[in-house]
């Protein structure tokens, strides 16, 4: 994904395919420890980068999921600091589970038994990449900032140098505003992902397209009762703008909650006769820059949940082509080298 590439502004149709698109499976291409994978956001990213993935998640349709779209392969398996990885890899990725610092999990951090850290650290230490990259919610570095800089600290301490950065993805091509922090544990010369669009952001209705206007069978649409609702809850939240998914402009942050939830924080439509309905599967996925061709496996709410908890699949190319960037370092020519052309930097 390069600046040029977006400053051209390609349909983001054409954009999620070409940009997505698994180059053939190398078996010697960088190899990537996904934990804690969820449906693959993160590893979709690195596949199409060039480099092999190999996750672990507990969710039995996550792992489905990520089984059926990717070139590799997804253990269902609760980690814990014991947990026996893969050898051998150049990496190490993932999304420690986040609600322990998010608003919506109440943002208990250590002392949440949904923390994921202590295993993410283990495995690091254990088996020392050349390079650690986790993906957190910006709540980390406020309300439980404290513990963000124990995790720090501890990186230090198995001799990495430690970056962070909260990195909204509307700014890497996807059409949604999303900040997300971003922290990389290397050993020395990572360069974050410069911006890719120069401020041409996609619009909710470019992913859309015309499904935004259409009413597939699936669709659930808002009872009146619903209608009243979002009515009080604008009005109390003193809205602006109704919450409605505004096809002019990137959509709002896409969560779990947002995209199954019957609330007023819900994502939603409104059609051209004025009725609402919640989004789709696919809608919700374009949004987090899914290409259409990947299939989310379990039941709607499931997919729901997959969606909203992935990381934007182009944003994580973005991060994995500095990964692939770092790796030209001389400390690390040899890594370069196994990735044999398949994917060119841009």
């Amino acid at each position: 994904m390069t600046s040029k590439i977006l400053t051209n502004k390609l349909a983001y149709l054409d954009l999620i395919k070409q940009e997505l698109l698994l180059p053939p499976k190398q078996p010697t291409a960088p190899l990537v420890i996904d934990m804690f994978a969820g449906c693959g956001g993160l590893a979709l990213g690195f596949e199409a980068a060039g480099f092999r993935t190999i996750g672990y998640e507990m969710l039995a349709d996550a792992c489905a999921t990520y089984r059926y779209n990717l070139q590799s392969y997804c253990y269902q398996i609760t980690l814990t600091t014991a947990s026996d990885l893969v050898d051998g890899a150049d990496v190490i990725i993932g999304g420690p589970p986040c609600q322990p610092f998010s608003v919506g999990g109440n943002q208990r951090g250590l002392k949440d038994s949904r923390d994921g850290f202590p295993t993410f650290l283990s495995a690091v230490d254990r088996y020392r990449p050349k390079l650690a990259l986790f993906e957190n919610v910006r709540g980390m570095l406020f309300r439980n900032q404290a513990y963000f800089e124990e995790i720090v600290i501890a990186l230090e301490k198995f001799n990495y140098f430690v970056e962070w950065q909260i990195l909204n993805a509307v700014d890497y091509g996807v059409p949604q505003r999303r900040e997300r922090l971003f922290c990389v544990a290397h050993k020395g010369g990572w360069k974050w992902p410069k911006k890719t669009n120069l401020s041409l952001h996609y619009t909710a209705g470019e992913a859309l397209g015309e499904l935004a206007l259409s009413a597939p069978p699936e669709s659930k649409f808002l009872t009146s009762s619903m209608d009243e609702y979002v009515k009080k809850y604008e009005k109390a939240s003193q809205c602006i703008r109704p919450r409605d998914l505004h096809l002019d402009a990137p959509a709002r942050t896409v969560t779990c909650r947002n995209l199954c939830g019957a609330t007023g924080d819900m994502l939603r439509i409104r059609l051209p006769d004025g009725r609402r309905r919640r989004l789709t599967v696919r809608e919700g996925a374009r949004l987090q820059s899914f290409p259409d061709w990947f299939v989310f496996q379990g039941s709607e709410n499931s997919q729901f949940n997959q969606i909203g908890n992935a990381v934007p699949p182009l944003l994580a190319k973005a991060l994995a082509l500095s990964v692939r960037a770092y790796f030209v370092n001389d400390r690390c020519q040899n890594t370069e080298q196994q990735f044999h052309s398949i994917v060119p930097l841009g």
